[in-house]
């Protein structure tokens, strides 16, 4: 049965110096003159539009549609400067993944992040892994995560012609809130500790598998092929 694997990017597949919270905030100063206090807010695992909601509403700015699209439009021309400047990578083990998975039939890979989708291209052309996905699930979709999941799944059912069972559907993240979307759709969860969680804190939400990294390939392979 062909199998489906989802990624998350941020924290999963690249870690980029924090460039989208630099972003974000310059945004908001080259908009309102001051820059939010991102300390305060949760933002590991959340959709660009929950996060700009928050940020207005932590400064006191009515946040509606209008002034969400503002802010992220600006957030977006912002971001390949802060991605230029910050430091960042691409994690151990994902471009062996990425280029297995590519040549193999019975695997498709997608998206499946919080970020906008112009977002999503701008860092991954960045960080020059953007040609292995043909579809995902974007922050565009809906603002709530545990939303995203069924967009994914059906762009994958179109792009190959299949209908992937949910037992053949893997949702691979760094947070709670990937696994938490994971488990939404049915999908077996892979958490990564390469984020802002730790194995331990990952295990307690009780995915499939967690990993420190994807450095082991061997390992992680042997949970995909079951």
């Amino acid at each position: 049965m062909k199998k489906l694997i989802l990624w998350d990017i941020d924290g999963t597949l690249i870690v980029s110096g924090r460039a989208g919270i630099f972003a974000l905030a310059k945004a908001f100063g080259k908009m309102h003159g001051r820059e939010p206090d991102f300390s305060k807010l949760d933002v590991s695992g959340r959709t660009d539009k929950w996060i700009a909601r928050q940020v207005l509403e932590q400064q006191g700015i009515e946040a509606s549609a209008e002034n969400i699209h503002a802010y992220l439009e600006a957030y977006l021309a912002c971001l390949q400067g802060e991605l230029q400047i910050r430091p960042g990578r691409v994690l151990p083990g994902i471009l062996g993944l990425l280029e297995r998975f590519r040549t193999d039939p019975n695997i498709a890979q997608g998206l499946l992040t919080g970020n906008l989708q112009r977002g999503a291209r701008i860092k991954l052309e960045h960080y020059q892994v953007w040609h292995y996905f043909a579809f995902g699930a974007f922050g565009d979709d809906s603002p709530i995560r545990n939303e995203l999941g069924p967009h994914a799944v059906k762009r994958a059912n179109a792009n190959h012609s299949v209908e992937f069972a949910p037992e053949n559907i893997f949702v691979i993240g760094d947070t709670p809130h990937d696994i938490e979307c994971g488990k939404t759709i049915g999908a077996k969860t892979i958490g990564v500790a390469t984020g802002n969680f730790s194995v331990e804190v990952l295990q307690r939400h009780q995915p499939t598998a967690v990993f420190a990294d994807f450095s082991d390939q061997a390992s992680f392979l042997r949970v995909i092929e079951g």
